[in-house]
């Protein structure tokens, strides 16, 4: 078997950018399924994954039922692929192995006591949530979605059986927001089906989901992530289209209104080559949020172009499965690209990135659904040029730009709680994926803060007390970068995208730890005016986007003298980087790190530095240009130097401190202002 999957036979004709059709969809099934069931020996074999070292579960010496837990998100998540390929064909096999057959028997004895993989009751185990009841929610969205692959097959007594277990855990304890719809689908499952639920607690659940959405088609989470889409817009489509069209009319015109909201600017996630950015938690589970590429077309209306739609979602998949170091031990590897520990939750087990494919719900789609008879295209990028395009979402403080020149969409993210680089960068590329934070400084793509300030570095905290008392601050965390602890949202004025990076939380926030952002989208970059409200003696950084070594090999890094200027550029095979430094900074340096790259072992940061020994700091703005571009041509000394002129006052016509107005080379002007800009947060 090949080490990854490649498109054979290629439809140039249909699809001439990706090369495949609807028939190269279900290839991809089949073969991601033969490469997982190398697990399995036979139909009585349960689907038992290699247990990975780390963080993920099950933990050594864990107890039984995590690791019955582990056996049914591997054998659930399976189904995202094994239930396509039923639809489509009742007799389909992988090793021999009839897939109904191989899943109506083992979901059965996971659904009975008896077992040796049967699931617990919720009445065995201390009260509490489980991950049964999120397995629970996929396994019968995909039976929602298409009810014949494998529940007409189980006879009257079988089905009594399971759902006595299936009853137990729909009605059970839930967590907040999203873990509602898995017992939304559980119980409206089993009510399409003629069994008793406790309607009262159905429609509970359905008011606290629809309670959650904030606008331009997006639900609050923990924060704005991924799980607005592919949960709250996937699953709950599927669930309008199998149950609550019928029974809830209203709830679902709700959800029908956000979804067709949300697909006005889902295709500004991803890049031109369909790429999805790595961005907010749960990351191993990759492209599930192409999945609405695929919804799209369930909905009543719809305003995607099936062409640009299958082009993006195909490439989303390609992404991943065309690389052989995608895969660890014959299934997806738990990490981005390759196997990286770092990148990962410790809720996740060896079978849970299968939810990735999500997407193949367009096999549930009919053969003349538009997302497979319209000829493949790039949509707006055809246009785009060497520009790009901004979208903002005011609800969940999002901007969207997807570069021309580059090809690559960005995430620049504005509402984040708390410091998790899974949020808090200052912004997310499809084609530079994240770095982890780096405690000693030069963070990719953050600001990193380490106070200097002797009250801090001695162990004891008087910034905020007046009585004379100090207040123990472990002296040694102190002495470490950190990245934001929250962000906020403060809105686009002519043309400038404004945030706030607030450094420290209460008790140790008061109002002298802000960085007020503001950021200015040029082609295949941004201009940043960044204003410095740190009271105290200090130390900060502003990274680029990481450079895997690819193969050992490091970056290509060069800096310049430019009078003024700081000028440092890194390049690797087709990426290349620039950092410049306009005003404000003191030296440009770089960092070589270990084990914080999504896609090597070993990257390299470009980053600027400054640090501040004053008691009583002023407040200072910094000016800084960062690049990015997807080729290995030199830099033009245009792009190296886009700003012709900077006007920094003191005080702004608008009567607020320190700011600046700029002049582009192109003879574009811009003023940054940050009048009342704490009163313009948007949490």
């Amino acid at each position: 078997m090949d080490d990854r999957f490649i498109v054979k036979d290629p439809d140039l004709t249909l699809s001439p950018i990706t090369g495949m059709s609807r028939r190269h969809y279900i290839e991809c099934a089949q073969y991601l399924l033969e490469r997982a069931f190398t697990h399995v020996d036979s139909i009585d074999s349960p689907l038992r994954f290699p247990t990975i070292p780390g963080k993920t579960y099950p933990q050594p010496n864990a107890p039984d039922w995590r690791y019955r837990s582990a056996e049914f998100e591997a054998l659930e998540r399976t189904f995202t692929l094994a239930g396509p390929l039923i639809h489509n064909d009742p007799n389909a096999t992988v090793k021999g192995i009839n897939l109904r057959e191989y899943y109506c028997l083992q979901l059965y004895r996971a659904l009975t006591p008896g077992n040796e993989t049967s699931l617990p009751l919720p009445e065995e185990l201390p009260d509490s949530n489980y991950q049964f009841t999120c397995e629970f929610g996929g396994l019968f969205k995909t039976l929602l979605l298409m009810p014949d692959t494998i529940w007409p097959h189980f006879s009257d007594e079988q089905k009594k059986a399971m759902v006595a277990t299936i009853s137990k855990w729909a009605h059970h304890r839930t967590t907040q927001n999203n873990w509602r719809i898995f017992n939304i689908i559980a119980l409206s499952f089993l009510k399409k089906y003629g069994y008793e639920i406790d309607d009262e607690l159905l429609k509970s659940h359905l008011l606290w989901i629809l309670s959650y959405h904030s606008g331009d088609g997006w639900y609050l989470e923990q924060t704005y992530n991924y799980y607005s889409i592919s949960l709250f817009i996937v699953y709950t489509t599927i669930w309008n289209r199998g149950f609550g069209d019928e029974y809830y009319p209203e709830v679902a015109n709700v959800i029908e209104r956000s979804a067709a909201r949300l697909m006005e600017s889902i295709t500004s996630f991803f890049g031109r080559n369909g790429y999805v950015n790595m961005w907010s938690r749960s990351i191993c589970y990759r492209t599930w949020v192409s999945g609405a590429l695929a919804v799209a077309f369930m909905l009543r209306e719809n305003s995607l172009d099936g062409g640009w739609a299958r082009r993006l979602c195909s490439g989303s998949l390609l992404q991943f499965v065309s690389r052989p170091d995608f895969f660890c031990n014959d299934i997806p590897s738990l990490g981005f690209y390759g196997q990286r520990e770092y990148m990962i939750q410790d809720y996740s087990c060896a079978g849970s990135p299968f939810l990735m494919f999500l997407p193949f719900i367009c096999l549930a789609l009919p053969e003349d659904s538009p997302f497979w008879t319209v000829r493949e295209n790039d949509g707006m990028w055809e246009a785009l040029g060497d520009g790009f395009k901004l979208t903002a979402l005011e609800s969940p403080g999002l901007v969207l730009v997807n570069h021309g020149i580059s090809g690559a969409s960005e995430i620049i993210p504005g509402k984040v709680y708390y410091d998790d680089p899974n949020y808090s960068k200052l912004a997310y590329n499809t084609l530079f994926p994240w770095e982890d934070h780096n405690p000693a400084g030069g963070t990719a793509m953050e600001y990193a803060y380490r106070s200097l300030d002797p009250r801090d570095l001695r162990g004891d905290d008087v910034n905020f007390y007046l009585t004379g008392k100090t207040v123990s601050n472990e002296a040694g965390r102190r002495r470490l970068f950190t990245i934001s602890q929250s962000m906020t949202y403060n809105g686009i004025r002519d043309g400038v995208i404004y945030r706030q990076a607030i450094m420290r939380k209460p008790p140790n926030n008061g109002v002298g730890y802000i960085i007020d952002l503001a950021e200015i989208t040029i082609p295949g970059g941004v201009i940043r005016v960044d204003r410095l409200r740190l009271a105290f003696e200090y130390e900060i950084t502003l990274g680029h986007y990481g450079l895997p070594h690819i193969d050992g090999r490091g970056a290509h890094i060069i800096q310049y003298e430019r009078g003024e200027r700081l000028l440092i550029t890194a390049d690797i095979p087709g990426r290349r980087l620039a950092l410049i430094g306009y005003a404000g900074w003191d030296a440009a340096d770089i960092a070589v790190n270990e084990n914080r790259n999504a896609e090597a072992d070993e990257s390299s940061v470009i980053y600027l530095k400054k640090k501040n020994l004053k008691p009583n700091p002023p407040v200072e703005l910094l000016i800084t240009v960062m690049l990015h571009r997807t080729d290995d041509g030199a830099w033009t000394p245009e792009e190296l130097n886009p700003i012709a002129n900077i006007d920094i006052r003191s005080i702004m016509p608008s009567g607020s401190p320190l700011g600046a107005i700029l002049t582009l080379h192109d003879g574009a002007q811009y003023t940054v202002d940050f009048k009342d800009i704490d009163g313009a947060r948007r949490c």
